[in-house]
């Protein structure tokens, strides 16, 4: 399985961005498909993620209310729709996925992650 993230960029604070991750390889519709980000100075950290139903979706608290996961198994696309960002945001945001990732505790921990893709730079000004 191989990802690519795209859709980064350089915004203000208070704008929205949508970030998409296209994967390709076997059975793409048996991977729960989670996003994270690295930000400078800090760990790796779990964002969001939707399961591999589709049926699930996951947020930690700095996303919740303001991001939204979704996928499109048909375009074999996961997105990250951010609105209302502020600076700390900024960071470089990875799609990862895990077969047969179902709950949160899947999905949330990194290191249970099976594939990652190239991550993309999101950087949000005051």
């Amino acid at each position: 399985v191989q990802l690519q993230a795209s859709g980064g960029g350089s915004v203000q604070a208070g704008a929205s961005l949508r970030l998409s991750c296209i994967a390709s390889g076997p059975n793409l519709r048996s991977y729960g498909m989670a996003w994270f980000r690295l930000a400078p100075g800090k760990d790796r950290e779990f964002v969001a993620a939707v399961s591999w139903t589709g049926g699930r979706t996951y947020y930690d608290d700095s996303a919740k209310d303001r991001f939204t996961v979704s996928r499109d198994n048909v375009q074999n696309m996961v997105y990250l729709q951010m609105n209302s960002l502020n600076s700390e945001d900024t960071a470089i945001y990875f799609c990862a996925a895990k077969q047969y990732g179902l709950t949160k505790g899947d999905l949330r921990a990194d290191y249970l992650m099976e594939h990652w893709g190239k991550g993309t730079q999101v950087t949000v000004s005051s």
